[in-house]
């Protein structure tokens, strides 16, 4: 097959997007091996960085050629150069530093906040209304649409090559790093790591009406904890249907038995079939993600390739978002109005597993 154009796998950047300074909030692992570099290839401007630790933040400054470094992140604020507002902090601290933010809305116009938005739907929708009464553009970091496998499995479904979307399937045999700040949480793997399936799956077919999902601890987190592997499935209006095993135990592979370990999804249409594997679970090896598709219009296999990995590459579609939509006064497709239906359904999911019931999206979108 010869596709004209070309899938799009990567989120175009335009001329003039280094005219918006911004003010990174965090110095942790998320900044220093995925935002900076990813900004620094994309040729972002970034002004300041600062942390709770202000010799932690001027180690990554040094490392990544930022000039400015502030002793706490209330001085990054009050720095009128700064216009957009980079927060990579736990979920659980983004509401008190975001209610700081909004304070500044004379130069501030963008904030990036990280996934998840909040730990709650409720204090989800208390950003989003910050940030609109303040007329400040607010995006949310879900990263995984910019995966290069996962954006070109959205063009083939806008495009129709696949018919309709009959059922999606996410197969996660991975083991996370969970950071420190996890064992805080009332919820692990639905919010830190379920969220980026959750997310995909909108993100290709759309809000689903209802949920149903179980969920066992993980053997190896030894911290307390409810929701370490999770399945669930999705049951959406036009009958097509999605289901996701995330799987952060995958065996024995770190306490001596051979290891299996990887992404995989799939995609089955009326018309075709697309399926892909997800490159991170080898970081920091860079491994990119992949794609293959068929069609009823020809017996055959179509594997496009490039050299893109969702860690750290993705990074710089989700800032490009942000600005592009600065630039011509438009809305993000990450916007926080957006997520909230991300976060609705993250919240059904963890609902449906803790409660052993059917939940549908609506009952968490009407609360």
């Amino acid at each position: 097959m010869n596709l004209q154009p070309p899938l799009e796998y990567e989120y175009p950047l335009q001329s003039g997007l280094d005219e918006w300074p911004i003010g990174i909030i965090g110095a942790g692992f998320i900044v220093r091996d995925c935002h900076l570099p990813a900004y620094q290839e994309a040729g972002f401007h970034v002004a300041g960085i600062a942390s709770r630790s202000e010799s932690r933040a001027r180690e990554v400054a040094e490392l990544c050629g930022i000039d400015c470094v502030y002793p706490d992140y209330q001085a990054l604020l009050q720095d009128p150069q700064i216009a957009v507002v980079d927060i990579a902090v736990p979920p659980q601290h983004q509401l008190p530093i975001i209610k700081e933010v909004v304070r500044h809305a004379d130069h501030v116009r963008g904030i990036l906040a990280q996934k998840p938005l909040a730990m709650s739907y409720a204090e989800a929708c208390e950003i989003v209304r910050l940030c609109d009464d303040a007329g400040i553009t607010l995006a949310v970091n879900q990263n995984m649409r910019h995966d290069q496998s996962v954006r070109a499995c959205k063009d083939l479904l806008t495009r129709g090559l696949l018919g309709e979307p009959v059922l999606g399937t996410i197969e996660m045999r991975a083991i996370p790093h969970w950071m420190p700040w996890s064992e805080e949480l009332h919820s692990l793997s639905t919010y830190v790591m379920s969220i980026h399936h959750l997310d995909t799956f909108r993100y290709w077919f759309g809000d689903p009406v209802r949920v149903m999902a179980s969920t066992r601890p993980d053997p190896r987190t030894t911290f307390s904890h409810r929701d370490g592997i999770n399945l669930y499935i999705l049951e959406f209006e036009s009958g097509c249907r999605a289901s996701a095993w995330d799987d952060v135990w995958t065996g024995p592979a770190r306490e001596g038995s051979a290891a299996d370990i990887g992404i995989r999804w799939r995609v089955e249409g009326t018309d075709g079939l697309a399926r892909g594997t997800i490159g991170w679970p080898s970081y920091p090896e860079r491994t990119p993600s992949t794609l293959d598709f068929t069609t009823s219009a020809g017996n055959e296999w179509i594997s496009p390739r490039w050299d893109r990995v969702w860690f750290p590459d993705a990074f710089r579609g989700t800032m490009g978002e942000l600005l592009t939509a600065l630039k011509h006064q438009s809305e993000p497709t990450i916007s926080g109005r957006d997520n909230l239906h991300t976060m609705a359904l993250v919240e059904a999911t963890f609902a449906a597993a803790k409660e052993n019931r059917v939940v549908e999206l609506g009952e968490i979108l009407a609360s």
